[in-house]
């Protein structure tokens, strides 16, 4: 046998080809992460700016023509307004000018990303300094000191969302990636579900009763993560049914390569590149991350959006995979896969 031979029979076309796109996702892994995370300048930050009539107007333009656009800035009426936008996640931050005195007041909300916060009121102070008014920072919704960085959680939800496709791929791998019928459909979406609340509510007491790294209420997490898993899990499911082995790839290439570096975990969503920024909202990871922080530090507002795109990543994905298992007329069974007897035969699995 020439040496070319041996090769092909160690690696096959279709193992060569699985290789090819394991180092494509590996080059995509880098340039996704590297490229969102790199650099992370703020811009376009929603921005309050409540100040007297007549100064109002000028400052707005002042801060939104700061360089590198890191403001979104807009008038608002007074502080309790402003105060309300930034809690109910409307703005990231806003700038309360004193009528009388030289002391103004920059609301932020370090729940929401510690980081962010901090950028704020650099840019704060470097706007203020030239104008001899000091700043005095007030942190409206402050991250739990047991929560670093505002990072516990990013964290918990890319855990949902690492145990949503694993479980997924085990159900699916263990028997075949595409499901032979609709009755073994059910099933693995049954099971998956009853994963998934397991894994919300694991999670939740882990991160929250266990640690003490996250607040908010535990049963609202526990049905977000339940939510999340779940979600993850049905695409999964959906992709390898539709692409067999293949849809495990797809999988993370959607969630963990896309999906986390856009999550607005690392950084908040205002201090990631336009595309990053304009993906993450859309994928589990960046919508379950919002979700949890408003839980933790914001009462549970501006979550609507977020769930429903939650909830519809798992409709489509139930919904996909019942309906590929339908494709399959007649109950078709997978095609058996041959084991070795001890006697040296072999039969069909």
């Amino acid at each position: 046998m020439t040496f070319a031979d041996e090769v092909k029979n160690a690696v096959t076309a279709r193992a060569a080809l699985l290789v090819v796109g394991v180092l494509a996702l590996q080059l995509l892994f880098i340039a996704s992460y590297v490229g969102a995370l790199h650099r992370p300048d703020p811009t376009d930050v929603p921005f309050g700016v409540v100040a007297p009539q007549q100064v109002s107007g000028r400052l707005v333009t002042q801060l939104g023509d700061l360089p590198g656009g890191p403001l979104d800035p807009r008038a608002v009426s007074d502080a309790a307004e402003a105060r309300r936008q930034v809690e109910n996640r409307d703005i990231d931050g806003a700038l309360i000018v004193s009528p009388t005195g030289r002391t103004d007041t920059l609301l932020v909300a370090s729940g929401g990303g510690t980081v962010l916060a901090t950028s704020l009121a650099a840019i704060a102070k470097e706007t203020e300094g030239p104008r001899k008014r000091a700043v005095r920072t007030v942190d409206v919704a402050p991250a739990s000191p047991d929560d670093f960085d505002g990072l516990s959680s990013f964290y918990l939800v890319v855990g949902w969302c690492v145990g949503g496709y694993l479980c997924a791929s085990i159900l699916a791998i263990s028997a075949g990636t595409k499901p032979a019928n609709r009755q073994r459909a059910v099933i693995r979406t049954a099971v998956m579900a009853l994963y998934s609340i397991a894994g919300g509510i694991g999670g939740t007491v882990i991160i929250g009763p266990v640690l003490g790294a996250l607040p908010g209420s535990v049963w609202a997490l526990a049905g977000l993560g339940a939510l999340v898993v779940f979600a993850v899990g049905m695409i999964t499911l959906a992709l390898e049914a539709l692409t067999g082995i293949v849809g495990i790839g797809l999988a993370v290439l959607l969630i963990v390569i896309a999906g986390n570096p856009s999550a607005g975990g690392a950084f908040p969503l205002p201090m990631l590149p336009d595309f990053w920024r304009a993906i993450g909202p859309a994928l589990p990871p960046g919508a379950g991350t919002w979700v949890a922080r408003s839980i933790a530090y914001f009462d549970g507002n501006a979550v609507t959006g977020p769930l429903l795109v939650l909830s519809a990543w798992a409709v489509a994905g139930t919904a996909l995979t019942l309906l590929l298992s339908m494709r399959r007329r007649g109950g078709m069974e997978e095609t058996p896969q041959t084991a070795t007897t001890p006697g040296g035969g072999s039969h069909l699995g």
